[in-house]
């Protein structure tokens, strides 16, 4: 079974995507990773992981006319950030499996052995943002109007770490799902600026039946937002003590990662893993959160 991970990043996040590359190959050598490109800045990125095995997506053309069809669905205001849609390439790679991650994560195990669970589902996601409800995802609009139940909606996942395989969304279903989110913007919940999340979440709860969450695993699961303040430093690793158990990555959704974050020091752990570590001066962290933060927070202290 041909295996690997993709990214998406550009320039302006080169150092995020280092920290990520240097825990991923702290557990594992072999997995190849592709880089799909965010823009067309992607050159200095690219070169500085190419130690890490890091290639480009083959096929730039297809991203473009993925990128091109989405935008003539979409139109100019529909999001923030359109080209975070380009991470939809994933479903028509070069792997059989694959695994998406964020390049504001690091990872402290093989992360590609999650990949096992597919074997009996189709779709994996990890994380707790179901405890938030819908928002930064939907609107209530999806229940009056029938699109999804109550019970679908438990499964809404954030679209920065998650794992599927190939092909499970066409592009013609793509165009199709697209079509329908341009026609009912009432439908999503985009006032934390999330461009992809909801019109991924739309498309999976839409399409993929078999979808298996790690945090709801019979054995429970550890947290993984930067944002939960009660992860306990373990060496390089974090431990949940909720559950007892190591985390299995950590994720700064939401969070600028610098001086004075959460988790700065682990941050900065993984991202010169293996080179001197520059000094930096430590910077004041506004305590203010944003409004994606506020979301999180009324009910994600678990995670």
């Amino acid at each position: 079974m041909n295996r690997g991970i993709y990214i998406v990043a550009n320039d302006r996040v080169q150092e995020q995507s280092i920290a990520l590359l240097n825990s991923i190959r702290l557990y594992d050598s072999e997995t190849p990773v592709v880089l799909i490109p965010y823009d067309e800045n992607y050159t200095s990125v690219l070169a500085a992981l190419r130690p890490h095995n890091v290639k480009l997506f083959p096929d730039l053309s297809l991203i473009e006319s993925l990128s091109n069809q989405l935008y003539e669905i979409f139109g100019e205001q529909f999001f923030d950030k359109p080209n975070k849609l380009r991470k939809q390439a994933c479903w028509f790679g070069e792997f059989d499996e694959f695994l998406y991650i964020d390049t504001d994560i690091v990872v402290f195990e093989k992360i590609i052995d999650n990949l096992n669970y597919l074997a009996d589902y189709d779709f994996i996601c990890a994380d707790y943002q179901h405890k938030t409800g819908i928002c930064n995802v939907f609107s209530p609009q999806v229940l009056t109007a029938g699109i999804f139940t109550e019970t679908e909606l438990q499964d809404v996942f954030n679209s920065g770490f998650w794992a599927a395989k190939k092909h499970l969304i066409s592009e013609s279903a793509l165009r199709t799902y697209s079509a329908e989110c341009a026609a009912h913007p009432e439908y999503f919940d985009f006032s934390g600026k999330v461009s992809d999340q909801p019109i991924l979440n739309y498309m999976v709860l839409k399409q993929i039946p078999r979808r298996l969450n790690l945090t709801r695993r019979p054995e429970q699961a550890p947290g993984n937002w930067a944002g939960s303040s009660h992860f306990a430093v373990k060496g390089d690793r974090l431990i949940d003590p909720t559950v007892n158990q190591p985390l299995q990555f950590l994720h700064w959704a939401g969070i600028p990662i610098k001086p004075g974050c959460p988790y700065w020091e682990t941050w900065k752990h993984y991202r010169y893993l293996g080179e001197p570590e520059p000094e930096f001066p430590l910077q004041p962290v506004s305590s203010q959160p944003n409004l994606w933060q506020k979301a999180i927070r009324k009910l994600r202290a678990i995670g």
